[in-house]
């Protein structure tokens, strides 16, 4: 059997403004989605028979990725992630399953982190018709704290370029890393509102608002400047900076009409006991993320407000071979 298991993915700063050329940070996180793969007489998943239509993710994989003309597989896909909540799900399965075929493949081959990270994203333009921004399965795969832009950041190290033929035109981004201090004493607790975040929609959303009042392209130059900001005192291991930053950066994104009732509430409840929060993600639902020295009481007043929690520390390991 070949097991392996990639992270979700948080992201700081930078939604929204990133679709328009500015840089965002993103964090792997604790929780993921581990794939288990063995040779059988006939191909299922989970104990049902495969539908290459239902799972595009791992057909893109096996087909086209691949090649795959060997026997038959079980596979089997435990994901410790909230589903369609903005953490990233369908890039760490795509680069758990790429992983774990690697490894039945050819157990001895060292895994290769920037391949499975550009195997995911392919698979993930696939699946979304040929739209897809490289952060989730960059950041699943390589781990850490990722930052993707149109052009490299200063201060990060370049790890490789990602370029993708869209409906739109080609599109091109830098992926760079960034070291986080040892010792930090902060972790991050996400809380999910129990709805889905509709990526596509929010996103539209924000397009047809910025056509409609051109003044809101200010919201998106001060996400960009508050992102170099926040990644700046990330790295210097300033907390207290990256809360404020973490703060502004919801205020901006609050103007672009991207947060809800449900999400406004868990963060009003996590923000007390926080050095900085808001929402991750598309918005519109999904989750809400707080940084904080106390994550437990974090967690226990995103529960009570209805929320789900999820704790991690900042910046977890990539993919990775279980067995």
């Amino acid at each position: 059997m070949a097991r392996a298991f990639a992270p979700g993915k948080c992201i700081l700063f930078g939604e929204h403004a990133v679709v328009y050329g500015h840089p965002a940070v993103a964090v792997a996180i604790d929780a993921g989605v581990e794939v288990s793969i063995k040779e059988s007489t006939k191909w299922t998943i989970e104990g049902m028979d495969f539908d290459p239509i239902r799972h595009p993710h791992i057909t893109h994989i096996l087909r086209d990725a691949f090649n795959y003309d060997g026997a038959p597989l079980e596979i089997d896909v435990k994901s410790g992630l909230f589903s369609a909540a903005g953490l990233g799900s369908s890039a760490a399965i795509s680069n758990a399953m790429g992983a774990a075929l690697q490894f039945h493949i050819e157990p001895d081959l060292a895994i290769d982190r920037i391949g499975l990270a550009r195997m995911g994203h392919s698979a993930e333009a696939n699946a979304q018709k040929g739209r897809a921004s490289p952060t989730d399965t960059a950041t699943s795969a390589l781990g850490g704290c990722v930052v993707v832009s149109g052009e490299l950041v200063d201060g990060t190290k370049h790890i490789f370029d990602a370029t993708l033929d869209t409906p739109e035109g080609e599109r091109s981004w830098s992926i760079s890393k960034t070291t986080i201090p040892d010792g930090l004493d902060a972790w991050i607790v996400l809380g999910f509102t129990g709805i889905g975040s509709p990526t596509g929609r929010m996103v539209a959303g924000v397009a047809s608002l910025l056509d409609a009042d051109p003044s809101k392209e200010k919201e998106m130059e001060a996400i960009g400047k508050i992102t170099h900001a926040g990644l700046a005192a990330l790295s210097a291991g300033n907390l207290e900076g990256v809360g404020i930053a973490m703060d502004t950066c919801h205020e901006k994104l609050k103007s672009l009409q991207v947060s809800s009732p449900e999400l406004e509430h868990l963060i009003n409840a996590a923000r007390p006991h926080s050095l900085g929060v808001k929402l991750t993600g598309a918005g519109g639902g999904g989750c809400m993320v707080a940084l904080t020295r106390d994550p437990r009481r974090v967690a226990e007043a995103i529960e009570i407000a209805g929320g789900k929690p999820l704790i991690s520390k900042l910046g977890a390991e990539g993919v990775r071979i279980l067995s």
